[in-house]
């Protein structure tokens, strides 16, 4: 699959002329269609994708978060369906660069996968692929982009892109992950042709999820000092990669990084003719930081502290179970109706609770608490206001992609690991119910009229349709029937 880069730089006729060279490509199965690449505005995918689908080739659609809640998210897919295009990508989006306000995510990518899911059993034939950056060094960010994948699968996704990198080792270790956790599921890896100007953005941390090592980064700038300005050197990694990706026994590759029809087809004959030496080319592709996790290489074990607060609430819910039906959650949840009948009263509450959880949790008053299902870190801290885990943007210090501040995942995990308990963040998160901000969580827990894992409320508001299927993560995952693949066999 080749991704066209729909932004503002090219010009729309030169986006379908591209569209119409890569059709004639038999290897290409389809034209990735970009959405706010970058966190940079570019052209309506939906629009381009029709356009690309006429030309002869399959598009895939990639449908983010970034710009529309989850009505208009609906009307998108509902517009693709109309056009009779099957192949999206899901995904959570880089956060604008330009004007922060135009930040909408009221969905996460795990949430988004969902609402697919939910209009494919209504009758819309999606085929949802979903990203996932194996290329994580640090041990909180590279388990929460697995465990989030999971998540993604259990949701409908049909197969996975891999964000960019350029260590065999870590394509080893998702391949071996998938395998050993999930059973069949196809993944394609990116292959990026890099240049040495884009090269530069990445080490800086300039486009967010992708990173390379400084001595890759050294040798992309040596080799763009030959006479074709490294042209050769970069398709030739290129291939050697996808001759990895064969070997390793992935779906295909992601290509990125160009658009010349010519040297795609360069990149697949030479990747034929390296496929025998896939295993020695996939030990020279080793470029990593110095101490970086690898979920099956044995290392120093990793400090894992929980903190006093979460222990300690931990503590009086285990003496004061308001989280299972019982006398006290009854006499409590009488009280609450007593107060929420009074609007004075709930007013009070309100200002109350969110004085308390503020200083203590971030709190912003979502109206839809979750914080015990996240390890006492608020969601609503997160720019993105993820909920069901880590986006790819964070640096390998562990810094935000969009704040000058921690990724709040990191605690999450370890908190979670030093309570043994990294399993219960697989659980699904659903959106929140937007109307209620600026109310008591307090009242609508004992109410239940808030959305969070477990409540009954929850299915009958985000799966009004029916609710989405799930899987055994322990068993092969199931795939749609050959005819209705979309891109993939």
């Amino acid at each position: 699959m080749v991704e066209i880069a729909a932004t503002r730089r090219s010009q729309e006729a030169q986006l379908l002329d591209v569209a119409s060279q890569l059709a004639q490509i038999p290897e290409v199965a389809g034209g990735s269609i970009t959405n706010n690449a970058g966190g940079a505005p570019g052209y309506d995918p939906v629009r381009i994708g029709a356009a690309v689908r006429a030309r002869g080739l399959t598009p895939n659609v990639h449908v983010t978060c970034v710009g529309q809640d989850r009505n208009g998210l609906r009307k998108m897919l509902e517009d693709i369906h109309s056009l009779e295009i099957e192949n999206v990508f899901a995904m959570t989006g880089d956060f604008p660069k330009s004007d922060a306000a135009a930040g909408v995510f009221d969905l996460d990518s795990v949430q988004l996968v969902h609402m697919i899911d939910e209009l494919r059993q209504a009758g819309n034939p999606y085929w949802i692929a979903v990203a996932v950056s194996p290329f994580k060094y640090a041990e909180p960010d590279c388990v929460y982009q697995y465990l989030k994948l999971k998540k993604k699968i259990a949701a409908g996704a049909n197969y996975a892109i891999t964000q960019l990198g350029y260590d065999a080792k870590k394509f080893r270790e998702l391949k071996r992950y998938l395998d050993d956790n999930v059973g069949p599921f196809p993944v394609l890896g990116n292959v990026y042709v890099l240049k040495g100007r884009v090269a530069e953005k990445m080490a800086n941390g300039d486009l967010p999820g992708c990173w390379i090592s400084p001595e890759l980064q050294t040798l992309v700038k040596r080799e763009s000092q030959d006479a074709d300005r490294g042209l050769m050197a970069r398709l030739e990694r290129a291939a050697r990669m996808v001759a990895i990706l064969r070997g390793l026994g992935y779906a295909g590759a992601y290509l990125g990084g160009t658009h010349d029809a010519g040297d795609i087809r360069w990149i697949i004959r030479r990747a034929e003719s390296l496929q025998p030496r896939w295993e020695e080319l996939a030990e020279e592709l080793t470029f990593a930081p110095e101490r970086a996790f690898y979920i099956y290489k044995p290392g120093a074990p990793t400090s894992a502290n929980r903190g006093i607060l979460p222990r300690l609430l931990d503590t009086l819910v285990k003496l004061f179970p308001v989280n299972r039906d019982g006398g006290l959650r009854r006499f409590l949840a009488s009280i609450f109706g007593w107060i929420d009948r009074k609007p004075a009263l709930a007013l009070t509450l309100e200002r109350l609770e969110a004085a308390i959880k503020s200083p203590l949790f971030g709190c912003q008053s979502c109206g839809n608490c979750v914080l015990g299902c996240m390890e006492y870190v608020c969601p609503q801290t997160c720019p993105k206001q993820m909920r069901n885990g880590p986006c790819g943007g964070a640096s390998n210090d562990g810094k935000c992609e969009v704040e000058e501040k921690p990724c709040i995942w990191a605690p999450i995990y370890e908190r979670a690991k030093a309570a043994n308990e990294v399993d219960r963040l697989s659980a699904y998160i659903p959106p929140p119910d937007r109307s209620l901000r600026g109310t008591s969580s307090w009242i609508n827990y004992f109410l239940n009229r808030d959305v969070r894992p477990g409540n009954a409320h929850s299915l009958i508001l985000l799966s009004a349709i029916k609710p989405p299927a799930t899987i055994n993560l322990k068993s092969p995952v199931k795939t749609a029937p050959a005819e209705k693949s979309g891109l993939l066999p």
